[in-house]
């Protein structure tokens, strides 16, 4: 089941301890949740851009990376991050969807929380996006996606 925020953080929602994040095959991180991302989880980084830098990271694929306490899966979604006619293509999104899920089902992941993928850094139209994932979440209605559409930071 797919559930909206319209607003929050992804790391904020209670009892959800597995991410996902649309990023580029190049190994960079350096703005948006992808940054956050690399902040958070640097040794996730570390992996992630080795399997880039040698080739093994292509558009479509996972990383699925366990931080102990649940994953944060690398959906590449985008072959740059700032090249026209190379960042986030709905064929992309698609694909690292399916397989996060098929992933997330064999390794009994019950919720992942993740941003509107592709949609803000990747230039998509959001609704395209909404539409890909609302038909591969119903594939597997025994995962909960939480899909934080605006980030807003909790006040602390």
């Amino acid at each position: 089941m797919t559930h909206y925020i319209e607003y929050g953080d992804i790391f904020s929602i209670e009892g959800v301890t597995s991410y996902a994040h649309g990023c580029n095959c190049q190994g960079r991180m350096g703005r948006g949740i992808a940054m956050q991302m690399k902040q958070k989880f640097p040794n996730m980084y570390k992996e992630y851009n080795h399997l880039c830098v040698s080739g093994k990271f292509l558009p479509g694929d996972i990383f699925a990376y366990n931080h102990g306490n649940g994953y944060v899966f690398n959906l590449a979604t985008q072959e740059h991050y700032n090249i026209p006619g190379k960042l986030a293509k709905v064929k992309h999104i698609n694909a690292s969807m399916r397989k996060m899920m098929k992933f997330a089902e064999e390794n009994d992941v019950k919720s992942i929380a993740l941003p509107k993928i592709g949609a803000g850094l990747g230039g998509l139209n959001w609704n395209d996006v909404k539409a890909v994932i609302e038909e591969i979440a119903s594939e597997y209605p025994n995962i909960d996606l939480y899909i934080v559409e605006n980030y807003k930071p909790e006040n602390k």
